[in-house]
């Protein structure tokens, strides 16, 4: 009987081992949120963004980010988009529509020709364009 039961509780300890070592094997999960964003600039302005606003941001962050910068403000890929030249009057909302489309032949800036960005529907861009915009008016750019 001591045997059977001294058996028993060798298979649970392994059995309880190897789970174990399972458990340590799966990938740990990805993060629920983006890397945080820097601090913006002193004296940039952030405003308090509409729901509409907040789902640009994301789409800004997943994909324009790499070039236009946090908050849109440029890197050394692609120029900011708060700035006077982005402004409504001289680049409509449609022109962000296009740009995503088409792509957009430099003629600002001297970052080189942007490419077309393929996977954002035209409701993502106008989310974008609402973040974009949101951004310039706290920052006097209308």
């Amino acid at each position: 009987m001591r045997k059977v039961v001294l058996g028993f509780i060798l298979v649970a300890l392994a059995a309880a081992g190897g789970w174990q070592i399972y458990l340590n094997m799966q990938p740990a999960p990805l993060p629920s949120t983006p890397a945080e964003k820097p601090a913006p600039p002193e004296g940039f302005v952030l405003p308090t963004l509409s729901v509409t606003a907040e789902l640009g941001e994301r789409s800004f962050d997943e994909n324009c980010i790499a070039c236009h910068g946090a908050y849109g403000l440029g890197t050394e890929n692609g120029p900011p988009l708060v700035h006077r030249i982005y402004e409504p009057n001289h680049h409509g909302d449609i022109a962000f529509l296009m740009a995503v489309r088409n792509g957009v032949q430099a003629h600002h800036w001297t970052y080189g020709n942007m490419p077309s960005i393929d996977g954002l529907s035209e409701q993502e861009v106008a989310n974008i364009v609402t973040y974009v915009r949101a951004l310039q008016k706290a920052n006097n750019i209308f």
